[in-house]
Order: structure tokens, then C-alpha cells, then sequence
């Protein structure tokens, strides 16, 4: 094999090794080939704010450490602790719940906690508080309520 065929032997290998190492979240909804998966919804700052227009659901930060708040947030639960504190999230497991966290990595693992647990109506706002903040939403710290 001559060196550019080496290369490009290399490339290739390397795209499929990080093509199949990609992180995904279960599909929402699933084709016909594939047996359905309970998974959380991703919503975007400005579905959440819409949303609270007529706020339905329980509102959940679940960063650690404490960084702040959107405003309207009903509890604080840290997201490796979630499973452990069901009794302070609705006892329906179809009621609305949306988990949100600084930067979205902790509320995606905390949305697929409570999805594995059996709740169905659970969404995660992608990007987080950094998201909310940016989109020109505003924080709020604890005692500024």
C-alpha cells in the first residue's frame, strides 16, 4: 500500500470508530423496525418559557453545585440523586416534569433516570441554564425570589 492509501485506510478507520463511539439519548419515538423506547423530551429555552405562560409541570434543577435558578422552579434536586427523592417529585407518573441543569449534561441523566422509572411526560431543557441565559431569560439566586 502506498502511503496516501495508509492515510486514507486511517481516516476512515478513525471516522467509524468515533461514528460508532457517539452518544445518543433513546430515540422519542421509535420506526416500525424498532421496538418503542420511553425516552425524555429535549425542549428549548423558549418552549420552557412558553410553557410557563400556563405552567402545568414541576420544575426541577438538578445542578450541583448550586449555580442559580430559572425563575419558577418548584425543587431542587441534585441529578445523581434523583431516583432517591421520588417522594418529593409528583406521585403520577404521567405529570408533567422538566429537569434542567447548567449546561444540559446533568438533566439528560437525570431525565433518563426518571424515564427508566417509569415516568412518561419528563423533559429535559437542552443546554440549561447557560441556554436560558443566552436565549435573554433571566437567573435568579436563591434568596432574590
Amino acid at each position: 500500500m502506498s502511503g496516501s492509501s495508509i492515510r486514507l485506510a486511517g481516516i476512515v478507520v478513525g471516522a467509524v470508530t468515533l461514528a460508532a463511539c457517539g452518544r445518543e439519548k433513546p430515540a422519542a419515538s421509535a420506526g416500525a423496525e424498532q421496538p418503542s423506547t420511553p425516552a425524555y423530551t429535549d425542549i428549548t429555552p423558549t418552549q420552557l418559557h412558553e410553557m410557563m405562560q400556563a405552567k402545568d409541570f414541576v420544575l426541577v434543577n438538578v445542578h450541583i453545585p448550586y449555580a442559580g435558578d430559572i425563575p419558577g422552579t418548584d425543587l431542587t434536586i441534585p441529578f445523581d440523586q434523583i431516583a432517591q427523592h421520588l417522594d418529593r417529585l409528583p406521585a403520577d407518573k404521567g405529570a408533567k416534569i422538566v429537569l434542567y441543569c447548567r449546561s444540559g449534561r446533568m438533566s439528560e441523566e437525570a431525565s433518563t433516570t426518571l424515564v427508566s422509572l417509569g415516568y412518561n411526560h419528563v423533559y429535559n431543557v437542552a443546554g440549561g441554564m447557560r441556554a436560558w441565559n443566552d436565549a435573554g431569560y433571566p437567573l435568579e439566586l436563591r434568596g432574590e425570589r
